[in-house]
């Protein structure tokens, strides 16, 4: 098979599924896994695609965000892993920011037997967080339907009042040289202040999130410790914060 027909077949498949593993590909194609490697590489380069931990997904605008629904059946083995991980930092006595996200989600069922305070903008923590006895305040403001969490002016001055241990932060783009970007100005608005309130900060992010930029920067990323399950060329972001990567 040619390359432009490899290619074309690779797109093909990354448009019916988003996410295809390499394996697949390999199988799909006929062709041998550096080969795949190759192609996936001048693809990412060509703007068609982005590579993940083991295959690549389609690449989707700097402004477009997934539902949570969409998110929470992505990755959800390494996010459980990440937020098993996340939660072992928290310590009996803590006032945590829990940020609105799938991941940082996982890890209500970890604080159920810790002596702490949870202050979180996600509306779809609070059912968790009450059935895992967990006390709880939720910040106020207007509810960005996509991703039920609260944002805008009113979110963030409700934010102000709190003073945290620690806050834990869902991102959508890890990369070395933007830092941390989401899609919405204002939900990165509120990320930014939770991460001003907080002595210690720590951003949740799976293989999938690094190398990515969206619309609007959070933080540089020196602002926060990364948690993460990525592990390729994870030596160069030690360089500029510190990373705490999980076993696979």
């Amino acid at each position: 098979m040619l390359t432009p027909e490899r290619h074309q077949l690779i797109l093909e498949l990354l448009h019916n599924k988003t996410t295809v593993k390499l394996k697949e590909l390999v199988e799909e194609t006929q062709a041998s896994d550096s080969t795949v490697r190759r192609d996936l590489d001048q693809l990412e380069q060509a703007g068609q695609l982005r590579r993940i931990h083991g295959g690549a997904s389609l690449r989707q605008s700097a402004s477009e965000e997934p539902s949570m629904s969409e998110k929470a059946t992505v990755h959800y083995q390494d996010k459980s892993r990440i937020a098993a991980e996340a939660a072992k930092l928290v310590r009996d006595g803590d006032c945590i920011f829990l940020d609105a996200g799938t991941t940082t989600f996982e890890m209500i069922p970890h604080l159920r037997d810790k002596n702490l305070i949870v202050v979180t903008n996600g509306l779809s923590h609070l059912e968790a967080l009450t059935e895992h006895h967990v006390p709880t305040y939720v910040v106020g403001g207007f509810v960005k339907q996509k991703t039920r969490a609260v944002i805008g002016s009113g979110a963030i001055t409700n934010l102000e009042q709190y003073r945290f241990d620690k806050c834990f932060l869902g991102i959508n783009g890890i990369h070395d040289e933007d830092g941390y970007t989401t899609p919405d100005p204002e939900e990165a608005a509120v990320k930014r202040t939770a991460l001003a309130l907080s002595l210690d900060r720590y951003v949740l992010g799976d293989a999938s999130k690094f190398n990515e930029i969206t619309f609007v920067k959070v933080a540089d990323l020196a602002e926060a410790t990364i948690i993460t399950n990525h592990h390729d060329h994870i030596e160069h972001y030690r360089t500029k914060t510190q990373v705490k990567a999980v076993r696979p």
